[in-house]
């Protein structure tokens, strides 16, 4: 289904330039730039309509957060949301419009703490195991972000993602921990930080897969 474009996108978008990296080189050179104070760094790859974003800035201040959307339609909304929200968390929120394959040319290698995967596309056509966000393609390049101690944190309602997530990561030597499928139920499910999508489908009775990966240590040369 083709995303509706909205009324004034741009303009909108613009109204909320200060919480925008307009451009990911910055990022390069220095992923702090961004933020008036360095913390460690954390990454959402498809921030959606930017609850969780917005939420998790507010939860942990102690960290600086950078949201991900493809979409710039999309993240009208997460930009409007994080603006509204401004008073109630520290300034530790910045958004970035592009796709997560180029993720290793905006970044430096191993600056992330963390980097959160929220509900991705589950691509289940034959064919299409590469686009999916936890492919190992992806994993090794997400190993090469993380800091020596960090993580991914993956949720996800989609058992068939799920289940092909937990593949990849076992066959690449990564770590895998607070494994749940039913989060909501789970000893992990104080202080989980729904998204709407996550809100929408468990209020439906849906339960929430979720896991947290960590990579194989670095071999010493």
């Amino acid at each position: 289904m083709r995303m509706r474009k909205k009324k004034h996108g741009n303009e909108r978008i613009a109204a909320c330039a200060h919480l925008l990296i307009a451009d990911p080189a910055v990022l390069r050179e220095n992923p702090q730039s961004p933020f008036p104070t360095a913390r460690p760094l954390c990454l959402e790859i498809g921030c959606g309509k930017g609850g969780f974003a917005v939420g998790t800035a507010a939860a942990e201040p102690e960290y600086n957060l950078i949201a991900l959307e493809r979409i710039s339609d999309v993240m009208v909304n997460a930009l409007e949301a994080a603006d509204a929200a401004a008073d109630t968390r520290p300034d530790n929120l910045r958004f970035l419009i592009g796709n997560a394959q180029l993720l290793g040319e905006w970044f430096p290698p191993h600056c992330l703490a963390r980097i959160y995967l929220n509900f991705s596309d589950p691509w289940p056509k034959k064919g299409y195991a590469k686009r999916r966000l936890t492919h190992r393609d992806f994993l090794a390049l997400y190993a090469g972000l993380l800091t020596p101690g960090g993580e991914i944190r993956f949720k996800t309602d989609n058992v068939g993602l799920f289940d092909f997530t937990l593949e990849e990561a076992e066959a690449c030597g990564w770590t895998l921990s607070r494994l749940t499928r039913d989060l909501h139920n789970s000893e992990w499910a104080e202080g989980n930080i729904m998204t709407e999508y996550e809100r929408n489908f468990s209020s439906q009775g849906f339960p929430i897969n979720a896991v947290t990966l960590t990579p194989p240590a670095k071999k010493e040369d």
